[in-house]
């Protein structure tokens, strides 16, 4: 029988310095994108997975994410006393009660393979799942990460989501070496860490959603630094297709890079059209605009 994925791992140690100023004393991750911080998306998607512990790889900038997640006596007791009942329920219930936080330190930016590989001893022997937060996905009908639990439960493979970007920015990206295996399923014969487009295996790029089995932990702790001078994920993950079965999921809907600032205005603004209390007036603002061609 499948063990149940319930652990998901947020790596969230980072300075988010193209956001400057704005996350000098913010993290990047409390970014918002409409009335909810990214970070907020990132778990929603998780628990609507599955996913009952979440753990948080955080660094000594990132305490307003603990608070977030926390209970506020005070707030909710203003609220409660204003007579503010949807409020206080948005509040009450940004985490449902059996949902768990852990939280563990990354002391040193080393990549996003080490910050995977700081949760290994809260997420033990078990499959799990990796999502960040800078990659907002929006699937119209089933989440992305849900697809991707089903997939890995069923076939006990590690799953990885991956989108088509442009050639000329394969760069940028894990970039997969991919047989098919149906619609929007590959199995992995290969994975390269931004490589130059000459020599990209194809242009299917790994973006920030993962579902991983614990063997990948001992094959970070013997990941050597590579791009960036960063232990990578990707690599791990390259040496872990010697071993078992590496399947890619394209997923059907679009991913926000909100890494970026304009990603992260496309988000504001199409999150904005989608909410049920700002789309009508908001999609007349944008209407009324008198954009220059």
């Amino acid at each position: 029988m499948p063990v149940k994925i319930k652990k998901a791992v947020f790596p969230v140690a980072g300075m988010g310095t193209r956001f400057l100023p704005a996350t000098k004393a913010c993290p990047k991750e409390m970014l918002p994108v409409v009335d909810k911080p990214l970070i907020q998306y990132a778990v929603e998607e998780a628990i609507a997975a599955g996913i009952t512990d979440l753990i948080f790889v955080t660094s000594w900038t990132k305490r307003p994410i603990e608070d977030h997640f926390d209970k506020s006596f005070e707030l909710e007791y203003k609220l409660e006393q204003a007579g503010k009942q949807e409020l206080l329920s948005i509040v009450k219930n940004i985490l449902p009660k059996n949902v768990n936080c852990f939280y563990v330190r990354q002391q040193e930016a080393l990549g996003l393979g080490h910050a995977v590989l700081c949760a290994r001893d809260i997420v033990g022997n078990e499959p799990f799942t990796v999502l960040l937060a800078d990659d907002m996905i929006y699937c119209e009908n089933k989440p992305c990460l849900n697809t991707m639990v089903d997939l890995a439960m069923d076939s006990s493979s590690s799953v990885v989501a991956v989108e088509q970007v442009p050639m000329d920015r394969v760069n940028n990206y894990g970039v997969i070496d991919p047989v098919t295996i149906s619609k929007r399923l590959y199995k992995l014969q290969g994975v390269v860490e931004k490589p130059p487009a000459d020599q990209a295996p194809s242009n299917l790029s790994i973006v920030g959603r993962y579902v991983l089995q614990p063997e990948i932990f001992g094959l970070l702790e013997n990941t050597q630094q590579g791009a960036g001078g960063e232990i990578q994920l990707t690599d791990a993950i390259a040496d872990l297709l010697k071993e078992q079965d590496v399947l890619a999921y394209e997923f059907d809907g679009i991913r926000y890079d909100c890494g970026s600032k304009l990603g992260h205005m496309k988000a504001n603004i199409e999150y904005a059209l989608r909410h049920p209390k700002l789309n009508g007036e908001f999609r007349k603002y944008l209407q009324s605009l008198k954009l220059e061609a």
